[in-house]
């Protein structure tokens, strides 16, 4: 086992607070001192000189940071656009989709909540059916997750609408397969890759996807507000501006409408997106493969010695096909709230608790900050909190 503690990024390198035990990477990130400086640079230079920066230049400088994400994401750099988070890309794609009333959008019960409510959103306003297929829980193969979610599948099934890595549940799906299926019966595939970049390699050209969305500023390791849509270039056409700005109707030579609607929107803080570069490279740097590993291989230890001190079933084997940095640990049942709230102040540990199928687990997430003596407070606590032993 590759020792976290060993590997050439420690925690002073980012700005947690010392006395937080902090597990939520997975919600809002943490971003790095390096990146952090860089991000500040950026509005610095932009505070410098304004007009140059926005009016001139910011074309340019936004291009070339998408080309370096592009190419970290095994596609090109028109398409894909920035944007400030997921559930803005969820929502341009969800209110673009030329669907009709009675055509049906299948995701599983997994999905995160403002994406549910998105779509939710839609299927009042336009007469569409959102259904979230369930997928039980545990699992123990791809074919046995696929068969689930086919059960969903209908002649009225026009968009499969799926987390790449679930929010709730911490499990990566197999997004390749199941696009690949879709395409061959006809059905535009849209992917929540919120928690994917950064936490497992990515190459959307080869997924197959018609519509991918991921945040840089979780596992990325990127300011918050950095986040980017995808597109392949036969889709392109189906998305419409949420925001009509200078893009629509732009009559810049060699662009396109998708690069044109998203790509400026009017005066903004473009700090974080420009900023990506700098996590990017912070992350190669640090031999971030390396340090997902060494994250990995502790979360599978801690979750079996919790579960097994809890008396709980774990949800999917610990190979990291199923799970990178992040996993859920079935909890006794009870008051998520209370609990958080015990860890939180009584502890400090932060961590969330979760409520999926009539169960209660807490959402282990583990970053190059995290080390053995961090895993040893939590056992300790919810041993006290249980009072096992």
């Amino acid at each position: 086992m590759t020792d976290i503690c060993s590997l050439p990024v420690a925690a002073d390198q980012f700005q947690i607070r010392s006395d937080i035990t902090f597990f939520n990477h997975g919600s809002f990130g943490a971003c790095p001192r390096p990146v952090f400086a860089a991000y500040q640079e950026w509005q610095r230079r932009l505070e410098y000189d304004p007009i140059e920066f926005l009016g001139r230049r910011i074309g340019e400088m936004l291009g070339e940071a998408r080309a370096c994400l592009a190419d970290y994401l095994g596609t090109r750099a028109e398409q894909i656009v920035f944007v400030t988070n997921t559930t803005v890309g969820v929502n341009i794609i969800a209110r673009s989709l030329p669907l009709e009333p009675g055509d049906e959008v299948l995701a599983t019960d997994h999905e995160y909540g403002a994406s549910d409510r998105t779509w939710r959103f839609q299927s009042l306003q336009r007469g569409i059916h959102y259904i979230n297929q369930p997928i039980p829980l545990p699992l123990e193969s791809e074919d046995e997750m696929i068969e689930y979610l086919w059960r969903g599948v209908t002649s009225r099934t026009r968009v499969i609408f799926i987390s790449h890595i679930t929010s709730p549940t911490a499990l990566t799906f197999p997004i390749a397969r199941i696009c690949q299926r879709a395409r061959a019966a006809g059905i535009l595939t849209v992917v929540d890759g919120a928690h994917a970049p950064g936490q497992i390699p990515l190459a959307l050209d080869e997924l197959g996807v018609d519509f991918y969305i991921g945040n840089c500023h979780k596992w990325l390791c990127a300011p918050k507000g950095s986040a980017f849509l995808y597109a392949r270039p036969e889709r392109q056409a189906l998305l419409q501006p949420l925001v009509v700005s200078w893009g629509w109707e732009s009559q810049n030579p060699g662009s396109s409408t998708f690069l044109d609607y998203f790509g400026w929107l009017g005066t903004d803080d473009p700090a974080a997106y420009l900023s990506v570069p700098a996590a990017i490279a912070f992350q190669h740097e640090h031999n971030w493969d390396a340090v997902r590993a060494a994250c990995h291989e502790l979360a599978a230890s801690a979750r079996a010695e919790i579960s097994a001190l809890l008396g709980t079933e774990v949800i999917c084997p610990a190979d990291p096909t199923w799970w990178s940095q992040m996993c859920i640990i079935e909890v006794p049942a009870g008051d998520v709230q209370v609990l958080q709230r015990s860890l939180r102040e009584e502890w400090h540990i932060e961590i969330p608790v979760v409520s999926w199928g009539g169960r209660r687990f807490v959402r282990l997430s583990l970053q190059g900050y995290n080390g053995p003596a961090d895993i040893e407070r939590l056992r300790s606590a919810l041993q006290s909190i249980f009072r096992i032993g």
